[in-house]
């Protein structure tokens, strides 16, 4: 495949509004998936950009994963509100352990394990990241009051990606 025909696609996937694209043919493996960005209902909006694509072209014995070295610049500058958040001096920021998919509640439809305000403890599940078809628990690992949730149910997050900012409870 060459970058022609790599462009094509990226249009293609432009035009049609596709989030994400795979295409297997023998040893050429491509993926394709357009970078995280907040939700917006104006229809004038600057359409979103196309996060670089993954190119995995496996090799007789391992499998090479080929991906330009800014492929973090894109998720990195949409999260900017995330960051102002984290250098408040007040709040511990609880950061998702892994790459995932984020929910707020065990199940559609039910409660969401916690609310802005809501007091929390160590120990205590604050949230759901599926990876791999695995739920995994995400606990806080501090006591306090949830001050603010930086991700929408539903959303994919990134490792070290903030999730919760919380202000710890004072110690008597």
């Amino acid at each position: 495949m060459n970058l022609g025909q790599m462009e094509q696609l990226l249009s293609f996937m432009k035009e049609h509004g596709l989030e994400e694209f795979e295409y297997s043919h023998g040893d050429l493996h491509i993926r394709l998936k357009r970078a995280a960005t907040h939700s917006n209902t104006d229809s004038n909006a600057a359409p979103r950009s196309l996060a670089p694509p993954d190119i995995i072209v496996p090799a007789p014995a391992s499998a090479t994963e080929v991906s330009p070295a800014t492929s973090a610049a894109p998720s990195a500058a949409s999260r900017e509100p995330a960051s102002e958040a984290a250098r408040a001096e007040d709040q511990h920021v609880v950061k998702s352990p892994i790459v995932g998919t984020y929910y707020g509640s065990p199940s559609p439809g039910a409660e969401p394990f916690v609310k802005l305000g809501d007091s929390v403890e160590a120990g205590q599940v604050l949230c759901i990241i599926e990876a791999m078809k695995l739920m995994n628990e995400i606990e806080s690992d501090a006591a306090g009051e949830i001050m603010r949730i930086f991700v929408e149910n539903g959303q994919p997050v990134e490792y070290g990606e903030p999730l919760f900012a919380i202000r710890p409870t004072r110690k008597k």
